[in-house]
């Protein structure tokens, strides 16, 4: 019977226990505190700066890569294109000689912030209405530390400034006293920057007419000329002789020397820029249209102007091919452009060169006078 009892008692017990455990008022709270416990863990509770600091909302620009759109060569003519040639205005340094019916001065302009020098002819007496038709003057390869700016080239200019034209014989950056690196002209944008500058420079020269000028080239000057010619709508006529004045392709696979002995050493400064170009860019047969893009050929139906070509068959510094290759591709476009070959002539046109340069002068009187 004791047995019983204290079996009945215990299962009272047990069961009053059970009661007063799910009866705890205490027991919700830990388990909301548990819950609460595993959001924290999960999902932090943000920092005062956190939460005072919204996110962004990402903008056009945040999304953009860098390099979605590739930064074009310098030398292509889309980014000279798109540079500015603001010149400055020519400063007369010295006084030279004067020449028969024109002053000659040594003077400069800026380029880059370099002091560019020339040679500067202004004819005598009132100049026409809106002022002097002028030219600029580009000179042919000449090794920059044998350079001098009252050498080479004097009957050349002394024809043109006969004829009533300021003519403007730039020294390219680092030729003679001119400031800058002397890069050459077929690897490195600085000549042809030189000459765009010397462009708008004449047309801030108070006895120019801004809207009457034309350029002259001689092979690497004629590269430059129709260079410029291409970039800038400024020039109304071009000249060249015997010019450097193929694509970059043909220049390559068809240039050909025909004097003898060895190719003369590049000189210390010079880029080897056709090695440079093959490797960051892929040969001519890898990727034309690179090549292309630097080319000035490719864009001769956009030219300022008409231009006239001079050139001698026994020309052995650069093929007359080059300057008939041109003719074609000016013809195929419909664009103006005269050609003149002499037989047997140099690569300086010395034994027609009073032809050549009568020939030159009616083309600058019926473009810019």
């Amino acid at each position: 019977m004791n047995r019983i009892l204290v079996f009945l008692m215990i299962i009272v017990l047990g069961t009053a226990c059970n009661a007063a455990i799910n009866n705890n008022p205490a027991r919700p709270g830990n388990q909301n505190l548990f819950q609460e416990t595993l959001v924290t863990q999960v999902l932090p509770t943000p920092s005062p700066t956190q939460t005072n600091t919204p996110i962004p909302s990402p903008t056009p620009t945040s999304t953009i890569n860098p390099t979605a759109t590739p930064t074009l060569h310098p030398m292509t003519i889309s980014s000279m294109r798109q540079t500015e040639y603001p010149g400055s205005v020519i400063v007369i340094e010295n006084t030279l000689t004067a020449g028969s019916n024109y002053d000659r001065y040594y003077a400069y302009y800026l380029s880059e912030g370099y002091k560019i020098y020339g040679l500067l002819t202004v004819p005598y007496g009132d100049p026409p209405d809106g002022g002097w038709p002028s030219i600029v003057f580009n000179h042919g390869y000449i090794p920059p530390t044998q350079y001098r700016t009252t050498e080479r080239y004097i009957a050349y200019v002394d024809w043109l400034a006969r004829s009533q034209y300021i003519v403007f014989r730039i020294d390219f950056r680092g030729h003679d006293q001119s400031e800058g690196d002397a890069r050459g002209a077929y690897g490195d944008p600085g000549y042809t920057v030189d000459v765009l500058n010397a462009v708008a420079s004449l047309k801030q020269f108070p006895l120019a007419n801004p809207d009457k000028i034309g350029m002259w080239g001689h092979s690497m000057g004629g590269y430059l000329t129709l260079r410029s010619m291409v970039i800038s709508q400024e020039i109304k006529a071009g000249v060249i002789w015997a010019g450097v004045v193929a694509s970059y392709p043909d220049m390559l696979s068809r240039w050909r020397r025909n004097t003898p002995g060895p190719a003369p050493t590049a000189p210390s400064f010079a880029r080897r820029w056709q090695q440079e170009w093959a490797n960051e860019y892929g040969t001519v047969d890898q990727n034309p249209d690179f090549w292309s893009s630097i080319s000035s050929n490719t864009y001769v139906n956009e030219i300022s102007g008409p231009i006239q070509l001079h050139h001698g068959t026994a020309d052995e510094s650069v093929p007359i091919v080059f300057s008939e290759l041109l003719r074609d591709e000016i013809q195929a476009v419909g664009g103006e452009v005269e050609f003149y070959s002499y037989e047997g002539d140099d690569h300086n046109l010395a034994g027609y060169f009073s032809t050549a340069m009568t020939r030159t002068i009616a083309f600058f009187d019926q473009y810019l006078k």
